[in-house]
């Protein structure tokens, strides 16, 4: 009885629901979450949508391969969750086999329009003095002490350009490819402005290398068939990504335990540009636990600190063990992009990898931060599958 009514088309029809269920919870949890709206029942909503993602794993056709893929990744993740405190690695691995199946395009337009509604309503209630301020006055650590920068409700400009950030690549990933020229040059021009008035520095200059990189992408398709860069870039990311963690994480240790050394002045100017992150590996947290030294091979309960630089939160958060994993996660999804010759995920992936360099955003408990979470589900999905795509 239950196998008639289990038919794979009503298997696909019921997963997407909860699928589409629990990625809408997630998105508009993610909007309020950077509003000045304050909640405190997070755990419960992130219950939800792991009991809904859950159950459309379950519910999912796989072959025998697909459940010891699924099976082992469930016991790492839950080993993790048990020696850190922390589901977030369990959340996301079944909300990754749960996406398996979707229609990627229609999942990434329906994220975009849900995340652009959302944040232009945080936007819209500042102007109209309903929440949140319009501009904010404060020192933000660069010595200059009334700073005035546009907030628009997001609490903090690096909130709001962060939001405009997500947008753009998605945008890009969406319609990069096809758009055309005029609305490139629209979309660098809004950038531009939300960079001027944030003053974001940093983001500012990642979101500029992904601009241009895009542009040259649309302006040269035949980039996507050079084999050459993929390699590359599964080489460049993970190489720099981990050294420039380790070595930040090895000069919070070694400057900031006042165990004597002389900090060089080149170091004091690096930190300045960087507002100041190197320190906050050190002072950021009670237990110390960004610095190198106290990394764990799995991390601790005790790991429940904030600080930028997302890759040494990653670390810190997780352990060495699973944020391998990770990267292992990463080039796989690469590979895949290298089979299709997809040269728009590749930017979105180097684009969120050297942001996460200095900043957190993507680091976190909310899924609906991470778009990308979508291309990495269906493209891993199809990997564990044996899909060929040559």
């Amino acid at each position: 009885m239950l196998s008639r009514v289990l038919t794979d088309e009503n298997r696909k029809r019921i997963s997407d629901i909860l699928f589409y269920l629990a990625l809408t919870i997630e998105l508009v949890l993610m909007i309020v979450e950077k509003s000045e709206i304050h909640i405190g029942f997070e755990s419960y909503v992130f219950r939800v949508t792991f009991l809904l993602t859950l159950i459309a794993m379950v519910i999912m056709k796989r072959t025998k391969r697909e459940w010891i893929v699924t099976s082992a990744l469930m016991v790492f993740t839950f080993v993790c969750y048990e020696l850190s405190g922390k589901n977030d690695l369990l959340r996301v691995a079944v909300f990754l086999m749960a996406a398996r199946d979707i229609d990627l395009k229609k999942a990434m337009k329906y994220s975009f329009f849900v995340s652009l509604s959302g944040f232009s309503l945080i936007a819209l209630l500042s102007i109209l003095g309903v929440l949140g301020d319009i501009v904010r006055v404060a020192d933000y650590g660069r010595g200059i002490p009334d700073e005035a920068r546009l907030v628009l409700g997001f609490g903090h400009p690096n909130t709001l350009f962060g939001c405009v950030y997500v947008l753009v690549l998605m945008w890009l990933w969406i319609y990069g490819e096809k758009a055309s020229l005029l609305m490139h040059a629209a979309l660098i021009l809004i950038s531009f402005v939300f960079a001027s008035l944030t003053k974001s520095r940093t983001g500012m200059i990642v979101l500029a290398m992904t601009l241009v990189l895009g542009l040259l992408i649309r302006l040269v398709p035949k980039i996507s068939d050079f084999k050459a860069l993929y390699v590359l870039e599964g080489l460049f990311i993970p190489g720099v990504c981990i050294s420039t963690a380790v070595i930040a994480a090895s000069y919070a240790g070694n400057f900031y335990t006042g165990i004597g050394l002389k900090i060089p002045r080149w170091f004091w100017r690096l930190e300045e540009i960087i507002n100041y992150r190197i320190s906050s590996l050190y002072y950021g947290v009670e237990d110390r636990g960004g610095v190198l030294h106290k990394w764990r091979l799995f991390a601790g309960h005790t790991a429940d600190g904030y600080f930028d630089m997302g890759w040494v939160r990653l670390f810190y958060w997780y352990g060495i063990i699973p944020t391998a994993l990770i990267v292992v996660a990463m080039l796989l999804v690469m590979y895949v992009c290298y089979k299709k010759r997809d040269m728009w995920t590749m930017l979105i992936i180097l684009s969120v990898s050297v942001y996460t360099i200095v900043e957190a955003t993507f680091v976190s408990r909310y899924i609906g931060r991470a778009f990308f979470l979508l291309i990495a589900g269906v493209y891993l999905g199809e990997l564990i599958k044996g899909k060929n795509h040559d």
